[in-house]
């Protein structure tokens, strides 16, 4: 009996399912984040949109990482906060809306930026997942957070209402800790290089974190946009590896350098003291630092019905461990 050759239809099952994969539009694509998403966006293998804001004026980096972007692949579509109509028309030509705008807003226009976002997402009709930008800590598991950085969660989640009151489908990433930030200065504040003499261990240091390569990040964000199993709940990346305490982390690199640290403490009395000292950026973003080395609030939770994990999900995707991670600084 005469068949049809298995990499023939191996190449029919391929091209179905390019045909079926969501365009995407990725909102803040040019920001820490957000390229990685353009970057998993085209990787895996959808319409890749990447609204392109004339606000970015002169920002020559900017614009040639977009027009790489547009060389990989991406469509560059113009769009601006400060014109509605401009952002309806972006939101229209796509499936699923990825907003990405960078750490940088967090403490100013993001929840403004967001919530106009909102709207032309509602206005135009037709999106089928919206991912705000969130990428953290789950802001509603944060409702007991301390002033002031508890304006970030608050904030999200006047967005997150806004997307429900709306009926938006939505899928939110809580993806804890960026390792960048965390892993490259052994969990201190203000620290992106590894020291290899010394480090301040915060509290006992034996609260666990989460800790997740950002281009990891970015892959299980793009895996869920298509995927029924995520639509309106949130999905937290908990790479099993990667949920360790400062001092095994100290300990990874300690093992990597062949070198014992020296070590000093720093008690919840003094790393708060010390924070209050510094101007309102600062004391949001050490709040932050707070609550996940002091008090483990990234671990202190089971995820129920309303959350899924990301490596449970997506068992294919190998994720970079925080010693593999830690490599990079040698």
């Amino acid at each position: 009996m005469y068949s049809i050759p298995r990499d023939r239809d191996q190449v029919e099952i391929e091209r179905d399912q390019m045909e079926s994969k969501s365009k995407v539009l990725v909102v803040g694509g040019t920001g820490y984040l957000g390229m990685r998403l353009v970057k998993a966006s085209l990787g895996q293998g959808h319409e890749t949109y990447v609204l392109y804001r004339p606000e970015i004026g002169v920002d020559i980096d900017k614009v040639q990482m977009l027009l790489s972007f547009k060389e990989q692949g991406a469509r560059l579509v113009q769009g601006s906060f400060n014109d509605q109509r401009s952002l309806v028309d972006a939101v229209k030509l796509v499936d699923v809306v990825i907003c990405a705008v960078s750490g940088v807003h967090i403490r100013s226009h993001q929840i403004l930026l967001q919530l106009k976002l909102v709207d032309a997402i509602k206005e135009a009709g037709n999106v089928k997942r919206f991912l705000p930008s969130e990428f953290g800590t789950d802001p509603a598991k944060m409702e007991n957070a301390m002033e002031p950085g508890r304006v970030t969660f608050d904030d999200k989640m006047v967005v997150r209402k806004a997307i429900e009151d709306a009926g938006i489908p939505f899928t939110y990433v809580s993806a804890n800790c960026f390792a960048g930030y965390f892993l490259g200065g052994l969990c201190q504040p203000g620290h992106i290089i590894p020291s290899r003499e010394q480090v301040s261990i915060l509290g006992n240091g034996e609260e666990k974190a989460i800790y997740v390569d950002e281009d990891d990040i970015a892959t299980y964000t793009i895996k869920t946009v298509d995927d029924p199993r995520t639509l309106n709940k949130t999905l937290y990346i908990r790479p099993p590896k990667n949920i360790l305490s400062q001092r095994e982390v100290v300990q990874i690199w300690e093992k990597l350098i062949g070198k014992e640290l020296r070590k000093s403490t720093i008690s919840s009395e003094e790393f708060l003291a010390a924070m209050r000292e510094q101007d309102y950026a600062e004391q949001v973003g050490l709040t932050h630092y707070y609550h996940v080395c002091y008090e483990g609030c990234l671990t202190n939770f089971e995820i129920g019905g309303e959350g899924e994990e990301a490596s449970e999900l997506y068992p294919e995707v190998k994720y970079t461990t925080v010693e593999q991670y830690m490599k990079r600084y040698l």
